[in-house]
């Protein structure tokens, strides 16, 4: 399937402007499990790789999933490994050592674990404390933090620690921040894309710097679970 022009443009928003918050969050991950040479991580809707390729920096072998044509098309350029869909689990190919897959459905979550081996860490993410995170509150919601729990435990996984980061969402302006977050898709159902783009410009306002920069703080909770 080729990206349309306007899926090609959000996804490169995603990769040049939105992609690069969550460094922190992925780094204390990867410190966490101590990620190195001889790993081999699968990275479940790894958009355009950033997270892969700091895996890949540590020595780690890294692989992706990503369902959306145009920010898979964007990891292969930086000479990523990324499918289309989780790998079928073979007794020819070494189970991976570590998934990570940050706020997957329940759906996502089942298809890729049969390829992480036993005892392999799997990894969800999402946003912390509301009274902590600005940035579920100027896109009208968040998930909550116990949905992660619900995930390891519907998954049958085995809870191994979890964590939190502090992701702030830093941006040269406003119209960057309305591009950065419109590229997370969370109003991709929205009927009125010009409205949305209004209205969020809008609620920015207030989270301006002097210098026309706006700064959202936000602290992300991971969890560490293990396959049974």
């Amino acid at each position: 399937m080729t990206p349309t022009p306007t899926a090609t443009l959000v996804a490169r928003d995603w990769a040049e402007i939105q992609e690069r918050m969550l460094v922190p969050l992925y780094e204390a991950v990867y410190d966490r499990l101590e990620v190195g040479p001889g790993d081999r991580l699968l990275g479940l809707d790894c958009g355009a790789g950033l997270a892969l390729l700091l895996a890949a920096a540590r020595g780690a072998a890294a692989t992706g999933v990503e369902g959306d044509p145009a920010r898979r098309a964007l990891a292969r350029e930086r000479l990523l490994e990324v499918l289309a869909e989780p790998p079928a689990a073979s007794g020819a190919a070494r189970p991976y050592d570590a998934l990570l897959a940050f706020s997957p459905t329940p759906a996502a979550l089942a298809a890729a674990l049969p390829a992480v081996r036993r005892g392999g860490a799997v990894v969800l993410a999402g946003w912390g404390p509301a009274e902590r995170c600005t940035v579920p509150s100027v896109l009208g919601g968040g998930p909550a933090p116990g949905d992660l729990d619900a995930l390891v435990e519907g998954a049958g996984l085995r809870p191994d620690g979890s964590g939190r980061v502090f992701c702030p969402f830093g941006y040269a302006d406003v119209d960057s921040a309305v591009r950065g977050l419109l590229s997370t898709g969370l109003y991709d159902g929205a009927s009125d894309a010009s409205l949305v783009e209004k209205e969020l410009a809008e609620a920015l306002h207030p989270f301006e710097r002097p210098d026309g920069a706006v700064w959202l703080p936000n602290i992300f909770r991971y969890v560490i679970a293990r396959v049974a």
